[in-house]
């Protein structure tokens, strides 16, 4: 008999451990499955956010399954943050900090228990890579489930999602929306269970990790409530016991070629920015060594090409309708933009999984083709100058213009900035500046998701640019920049920055400065002293004192 227990054994095949085997027994194991592998089914679900409140139903349906393939599947439970309901308030602090924890759950779990081999199940924008990273540390045979896309909103005729309700309150700030459409946007833009269903973080992340090959094709696509996702949980119990034959583990398929593929379709599908930092934190946990310069390099050579929203026309389910993840790859393949000989969780290359695919439907126009993109290098752009003189990430699709030049307009929290906006007090070119919110200034490097939206709702997103040391939803678009480093609870000179101070933003030079003379900045400097931490105790006292930078991907397991 092949040896797939070659963890579960410690405990289950050894006469010394007869009290870990008697609770075995208790928990409904007979003498007969000590002999199987046991599979741990990591669920982040839970009841209160649509991202994820399906997810615990898929995990039991998939325990069953797992138990078809002559394998043991045991479930457990992790935590999530819902980004989209935090949103704007102080909760949002504890949104990228639930990565760690969730990697931290998982790999502790796992790790005690012996399992042979993991399936997670995740929903929203941090539960991607936190699973990914849990189980890239134990490098044991795995596999991630996407939870699905949330299927669009509708009211009067419009197609909604999660951030046209943000995009609401900008609307009623400027008097262009009534209260009774103001309701009816609330009410419709999210019709179940999903992830938000733009090209939003968790979809961009889904698609990242499909690519990456740490997850089943079409997984990215499949919507969260539909006979495709719960075909995929067949095939996910057939493909780990492959894995387990196979002893494929996640240092054998995320390798460098592999995450230049992830960040080449992001480029593609017009990605969210918090790939950046995530990414490399999936690298750092598999030893890969991945940089800004990397996404620098890339960008240069891939154009963006799809349509999604924010910036764009269409949601997640509309590719899938086209030809999904897979689609898009075998069109990148074709135009060498991918690495098709990377490994995939199927146990077989790129190549091998998409040779027998469908193309992109004839006629769709979601994707464009390469000799009319969208922007014909990446939207993602490394930013360096003297206000990130260790790089910022913006999101730049063309639409937003190319170069902003204008006075600051600096505040200290999101809530002065949201406060000023209503007020009438940010006007047409400005650059809101909004700082103390990195990864330890916060702490918890929250998104910016509500003053971009507010923005764009009143009409000023081409007119604004906003940069901060926090981060952007997916859902954000306009002149932004985030991940500015170092933050300025570290002294960078975002710190430094003035009221009227002219920053100058240039997308295609890839700078960002603030156009005073380094003897001012020192000056300022010289008279500057950091202000105590917001928190003392508890886990975002923790995360504070052992997280990285942003652009080293706001990791707390390198000390």
């Amino acid at each position: 008999m092949e040896e797939l227990n070659k963890y579960s054994k410690t405990i289950t095949q050894d006469p010394t451990q007869p009290a870990a085997q008697a609770m075995l027994h208790a928990a409904g194991l007979s003498k007969e499955d000590f002999k199987k592998a046991q599979v741990g089914i990591a669920s982040t679900g839970w009841d209160g956010n649509p991202c994820n409140m399906h997810l615990n139903a898929l995990a039991a349906q998939l325990k069953g399954l797992v138990n078809k393939e002559d394998l043991i599947g045991l479930n457990f439970y992790t935590i999530g943050v819902s980004d989209g309901i935090s949103m704007g308030t102080s909760g949002m602090r504890y949104s990228l900090v639930s990565r760690e924890v969730i990697a931290d759950s998982i790999e502790t779990n796992a790790g005690a228990q012996f399992y042979d081999g993991i399936i997670s199940i995740a929903g929203c924008d941090k539960n991607m890579p936190g699973v990914i990273m849990g189980m890239a540390r134990l490098n044991r045979p795995s596999l991630m489930i996407y939870g699905g896309t949330i299927a669009p909103g509708k009211y009067k005729g419009e197609t909604l999602d999660v951030v046209s309700a943000f995009e609401a309150l900008g609307k009623k700030f400027a008097g262009t929306i009534s209260d009774e459409d103001f309701q009816g946007v609330i009410e419709n833009a999210c019709p179940g269970a999903g992830a938000c269903g733009g090209m939003y973080t968790a979809n961009t992340m889904a698609s990242a990790i499909e690519t990456l090959g740490m997850s089943l094709p079409y997984s990215a696509t499949n919507p969260a409530v539909s006979d495709d996702k719960k075909r995929e949980l067949k095939e996910a119990a057939s493909a780990i016991k492959n894995l387990l034959k196979e002893d494929i583990k996640p240092s054998d398929i995320m390798t460098f070629k592999a995450f230049e593929n992830a960040i080449r379709m992001v480029i593609v599908l017009g990605g969210s920015t918090n790939a950046v930092m995530h990414l490399i934190a999936m690298a750092k946990t598999v030893g890969v060594k991945l940089s800004l310069d990397d996404f620098i390099r890339l960008s240069e050579s891939t154009p963006m090409l799809a349509d999604f929203r924010p910036s764009g026309k269409y949601v997640m389910e509309d590719l899938h309708k086209i030809g999904g993840v897979p689609g898009v790859m075998k069109l990148m393949a074709r135009e060498g933009m991918l690495h098709g000989e990377c490994m995939t969780v199927t146990g077989k290359s790129i190549n091998e999984n998409i040779k027998d695919l469908p193309d992109l439907n004839a006629g769709q126009d979601i994707i464009h083709p390469l000799d009319n993109p969208i922007k014909k290098t990446g939207h993602i752009r490394i930013l360096f100058g003297n206000l990130a003189s260790e790089g910022a990430v913006a999101k730049i699709t063309g639409k937003e213009g190319e170069r902003f030049e204008g006075p600051a307009k600096c505040f200290d929290t999101e809530q002065q900035s949201i406060d000023a906006m209503q007020q009438k007090k940010v006007k047409a070119g400005d650059v809101v500046v909004i700082r103390f919110i990195g990864p330890r200034g916060a702490p918890g490097m929250p998104e910016m998701l509500k003053p971009t939206a507010v923005l764009i709702g009143e009409g000023l997103g081409k007119d604004v640019a906003l940069i901060t040391d926090g981060r952007f939803s997916g859902g954000s678009h306009g002149f932004v920049v985030g991940h500015v480093t170092p933050e300025a609870q570290n002294g960078g000179n975002i710190a430094l920055v003035k009221d009227g101070d002219i920053i100058l933003i240039d997308a295609v030079k890839n700078t960002i400065d603030v156009l005073i003379s380094d003897e001012e900045l020192k000056t300022r400097r010289d008279k500057w002293t950091a202000p105590p931490l917001k928190v003392t105790s508890g886990v975002l006292y923790k995360y504070a004192k052992t997280v990285s930078s942003a652009s080293e991907g706001c990791v707390t397991d390198e000390f």
